[in-house]
C-alpha cells in the first residue's frame, strides 16, 4: 500500500502587478480546504479597501527593518519606490507539518530567494493575456498616479524576463480556467514519485493478502515441475 507524504506544499505564486494574481488565489482559497494563505509584509501605506492582516501585515520602515534584524522573515525585498516586502517565518512551517498547502503570494526577487532556500516549492508565474491587457487593467484600478501606472508597467517586462525560473506559466485570460489550471497543477505535484512514501505490510489482511499471492506463485511452479 501506499499513501502521499504528509507535509503540505509550498506553493509560490508570482507576476506583474494586475496579472490577477490576487484574483486568483482568492478563488482556490474558497474552492480548495486544505489551503492556507501566508498574509506577506510590507512598508508601505495600505489602498483604499486594504485592511492590515488580510491583504497585508502594514509597519513602518523601521518595524519592518527590525524584523528583519531579528530574522522573523523568511525573505524580503524592496521594491516600488524603496518600499519594503516581506514573507513572516510564523506559522508557515507548522502549517506545512500539518499537512496543510500554503501560498505564498509574493513578487520575483522574493520568489528566487525562496527557490534558494526551498527547493522543493511549486513556482507558478501568471502572465496577463497580453501587454495591452495589462496596462488596461491597471489603469481600471484608479488607485495609482499616471506615474506608478507606467512605472510598473516598465517592470513587468523585466518581471517576464525571469518566468523561465519558475515551474510553470498561467494566462490569465479568463479567471475560471487559470484557476483550474493552478489547481490542476497541484494536484500533479501530488502525484509525483518523490512525494510519494511505502506504507510497509501492517495489518492482517494485508499479510493474507500477501501469503495468498505466495501461493498462487507456488502451485505455478509446481504445475510447471509437473509438466517437465
Amino acid at each position: 500500500m501506499f499513501k502521499s507524504k504528509e507535509k503540505g506544499l509550498l506553493i509560490v505564486i508570482s507576476g506583474p502587478s494586475g496579472a490577477g494574481k490576487g484574483t486568483i488565489v482568492n478563488e482556490l482559497l474558497k474552492q480548495e480546504e486544505n489551503l492556507w494563505l501566508s498574509i506577506s509584509m510590507t512598508s508601505r501605506l495600505p489602498r483604499e479597501n486594504e485592511k492590515n492582516g488580510k491583504d497585508y501585515y502594514f509597519v513602518t520602515k523601521q518595524e519592518f527593518e527590525e524584523k528583519i534584524n531579528q530574522n522573523e522573515l523568511l525573505e524580503y525585498a524592496i521594491v516600488h519606490h524603496n518600499m519594503y516586502y516581506g514573507t513572516p517565518k510564523a506559522h508557515i512551517e507548522e502549517k506545512i507539518n500539518k499537512g496543510i498547502d500554503v501560498i505564498l503570494e509574493i513578487d520575483i526577487q522574493g520568489a528566487l530567494k525562496i527557490k534558494e532556500k526551498i527547493k522543493e516549492s511549486i513556482f507558478i508565474f501568471i502572465l496577463p493575456p497580453s501587454m495591452e491587457e495589462l496596462k488596461k487593467r491597471l489603469i481600471n484600478r484608479a488607485t495609482e498616479s499616471e506615474e506608478k501606472i507606467m512605472e510598473r508597467f516598465q517592470t513587468a517586462y523585466n518581471e517576464i524576463n525571469h518566468m523561465t525560473k519558475y515551474n510553470y506559466v498561467v494566462i490569465n485570460d479568463h479567471i475560471k480556467d487559470a484557476v483550474n489550471k493552478v489547481k490542476s497543477i497541484i494536484s500533479a505535484e501530488k502525484c509525483r514519485v518523490d512525494r510519494i512514501e511505502e506504507v510497509y505490510l501492517n495489518s492482517k489482511a494485508e499479510h493474507l493478502h500477501e501469503s495468498l499471492i505466495d501461493k498462487e506463485f507456488e502451485n505455478k511452479e509446481f504445475a510447471i515441475d509437473k509438466e517437465k
